[in-house]
């Protein structure tokens, strides 16, 4: 049987976060070899990210949506069994998973606080490339349920597939569950990822050694570029080398590295269709 054939899709999360990452990801764009961007619609610089998108036509932008160690978008009063007293999601994930998977009320509020996501991306009027979690929620059965259900209704036609090739053993049954899914329901999805092992640390190095050790198929490799601050962006993110990540996209030796593959490169609407 041939291999598959290659195909990258270069992403950045967390658009939107601060206008630090919306800078990094319009240069990454322009000058680099970032092809997409996951938007963080209700969060603090998400106005200026869509009006970088506007004027960056070839940027594909997809939709990232937070339901746990953020903000939601829906006033607390609406979904006040998901936020803690600030209005925020709260990052112990197992147990609000448990608590979407057994509470009815609270699935409800979860399913208006995504469906709040998916209507404030459709008002921006961008075109909806691919669909991910923050933290990738939606590994959990009663978000992906949600997802499918409500992103349907969007013109929703991808998701990432949060599977690295060299994830632990136990993980891999649930994600074989995960992509069934999405087959059945007719979501394109990438292969495999790179990016979780590495999250905050994809610096050149770290893209020079997965670039030369891609396996076939559809690989999304995914970052969190941003401009060197004062201050971390998030407290999950302290440790993350966002300036190295965005010189990375930048760099010659990884454009060169991605042109050696011979690889179709774009969004997913480019890469899977």
């Amino acid at each position: 049987m041939a291999a598959k054939p290659r195909g990258l899709i270069v992403t950045a999360d967390d658009f939107g976060l601060h206008q630090r990452v919306n800078q990094a990801v319009e240069w990454a764009h322009r000058d680099g070899v970032l092809s997409a961007a996951s938007l963080m619609i209700g969060a603090p610089a998400a106005s200026d990210a869509v009006a970088r998108a506007r004027e960056l036509p070839q940027l594909r932008v997809g939709l990232h949506l937070v339901l746990a160690d953020g903000a939601a978008l829906m006033p607390r009063a609406a979904i006040r069994a998901l936020l803690d007293e600030h209005g925020r999601f709260g990052d112990n994930m197992v147990r609000d998973g448990v608590r979407f998977f057994f509470l009815p009320h609270v699935r409800k509020q979860l399913a208006r606080e995504i469906r709040a996501q998916f209507d404030a991306f459709a008002q921006t009027g961008l075109t909806l490339d691919h669909v991910n979690t923050h933290k990738h929620f939606h590994l959990h059965p009663t978000v992906l349920g949600l997802i499918l259900a409500i992103g349907r209704e969007y013109g929703m036609k991808a998701m990432r597939l949060p599977f690295e090739p060299n994830a632990p053993w136990w993980l891999k049954p649930w994600i074989a569950q995960v992509r069934a899914r999405l087959d059945r329901a007719g979501i394109a999805h990438n292969d495999y990822v790179v990016g979780i092992a590495g999250s905050g640390r994809m610096d050149e190095a770290a893209w020079l050694a997965a670039l030369a050790d891609l396996p076939h198929g559809v690989a999304e490799i995914y970052c969190h570029p941003a401009l060197a601050g004062e201050s971390a962006l998030s407290h999950g993110m302290r440790d993350y080398r966002h300036a190295d990540e965005l010189r990375a996209l930048l760099s010659p030796k990884v454009a060169a590295a991605i042109r050696a593959l011979g690889a179709r490169v774009g969004g997913f609407a480019d890469v899977l269709t």
